[in-house]
């Protein structure tokens, strides 16, 4: 009786520790965008692409699908004379990403592209930045999944 209930339990033990190894769903990892963008003098609303990664897990024992990636840019500290206050947010919608699908038990990096503008200072102005937090969600054949850039992103005027 005590042999087969040690025997139940070593059973027990090694099917946990064959499974405990990686996780069984779809999960984004990380985040990092580009550090920073200096705005040229004079600048009026300059396009410019901000780029960045997600490190995704799919544990799944099916591909996942990505429908969709929204980025939005929340300002988190400024420093001298700013156009937006701490706490704007700016949402750039629907982004570019690659790939659009992550295979069963893969680790995946997306490459994003998040369109954006800044304005630059005017010649005699002294230098001024924002640091803006990005924040993604991920629309996937998982569920919905939202992550913030472990990093900043600094646009300076130049």
């Amino acid at each position: 009786m005590i042999a087969r209930s040690l025997w139940t339990v070593a059973v027990v033990l090694l099917i946990a520790g064959c499974t405990s190894g990686s996780s069984s769903t779809f999960s984004p990892n990380s985040a990092s965008v580009d550090s920073s963008y200096s705005c040229p003098v004079g600048a009026s609303n300059v396009h410019y692409d901000l780029h960045g990664t997600i490190d995704v897990h799919n544990g799944t024992s099916k591909a996942v699908s990505i429908s969709s990636v929204d980025a939005t840019l929340t300002l988190a500290a400024v420093k001298g004379a700013w156009l937006q206050k701490v706490g704007d947010r700016y949402d750039a919608g629907n982004i570019t990403f690659t790939p659009a699908e992550v295979a069963a038990g893969a680790n995946a990096t997306l490459v994003v592209t998040i369109p954006t503008a800044c304005t630059g200072r005017a010649a005699t102005s002294p230098v001024a930045s924002g640091d803006y937090v990005v924040g993604f969600t991920m629309i996937t054949s998982a569920g919905t999944f939202k992550l913030d850039s472990k990093d900043r992103h600094r646009i300076s005027t130049g």
